[in-house]
């Protein structure tokens, strides 16, 4: 079967869209995967453990259309190795129609002053510079669709802000004040830029900042993978330059 070909069932909010998915096989990363596979789309699955690539691609074939994998280390990713990654999407699908951003570097809170460099840098490449990089190389594919939507997903500004979150609050700053430049300066394009604000949920990266984390109310990752799913498909439109902060 090809690709572009999307079996048919019930009407489907991504039928026939091709949504590239950073981080596929973290919490929130494999819940949307699962999520928009199961919507229409073709999910062209990037991260950095082929293993877990693996088995996200098996759930996401079962569910909907063959699922594309690319391995690739964002912390070790260059400029050329992004665009390569849209030249073969071009290529081999066609199309990109989504972009959505899960992909997150967090090892854990330490006090600014005993942060080690390479930790520190590491963090502001992966959570902000690749994240751009990653767009920027996608963005010709995503002005050639009807309906390109561009997703990144946010965490909490008060909360990251706060002591001890290192590069990765920093990044997380940075990379809010790059959904509002990005929605800015392509208003007037076919891409749309967005972003979800999760609430807290019971994921590996929350588990480094509280070790010790009782809360029964913690949401699951799948209950906020639906909300990637909408503001990629066309319902999306409605909250174009927002920043998404919904209830599970």
């Amino acid at each position: 079967m090809s690709l572009l070909q999307v079996p048919a069932r019930a009407p489907q909010s991504l039928a026939a869209r091709v949504v590239l998915v950073s981080g596929a096989h973290g919490g929130l990363g494999q819940a949307s995967a699962r999520a928009c596979a199961q919507a229409g789309a073709t999910v062209v699955l990037l991260g950095r453990r082929p293993a877990r690539l693996n088995r996200v691609y098996d759930a996401c074939a079962r569910l909907g259309p063959e699922p594309l994998l690319y391995p690739l280390d964002l912390e070790g990713a260059a400029p050329d190795d992004y665009a390569e990654l849209a030249r073969r999407i071009g290529t081999e699908v066609g199309r990109l129609d989504g972009l959505l951003h899960c992909a997150a570097d967090f090892r854990g809170l330490t006090p600014l002053e005993h942060t080690d460099p390479a930790a520190f840098a590491r963090a502001l490449h992966v959570n902000l510079t690749a994240a751009w990089w990653l767009s920027q190389a996608c963005l010709p594919l995503l002005k050639a669709a009807t309906d390109g939507a561009l997703v990144f997903t946010l965490d909490d500004p008060q909360r990251v802000g706060q002591p001890y979150w290192g590069g990765y609050g920093v990044a997380q700053h940075g990379l809010r004040a790059l959904v509002h430049m990005l929605h800015a300066e392509l208003a007037s394009t076919s891409v749309r830029v967005s972003a979800l604000q999760p609430g807290p949920m019971r994921t590996t990266l929350r588990a480094r900042a509280y070790a010790e984390d009782p809360d029964p109310s913690l949401a699951d990752a799948s209950e906020y993978a639906r909300h990637c799913v909408s503001l990629l498909s066309p319902a999306g439109a409605d909250r174009r330059g927002q920043v998404w902060n919904p209830g599970p």
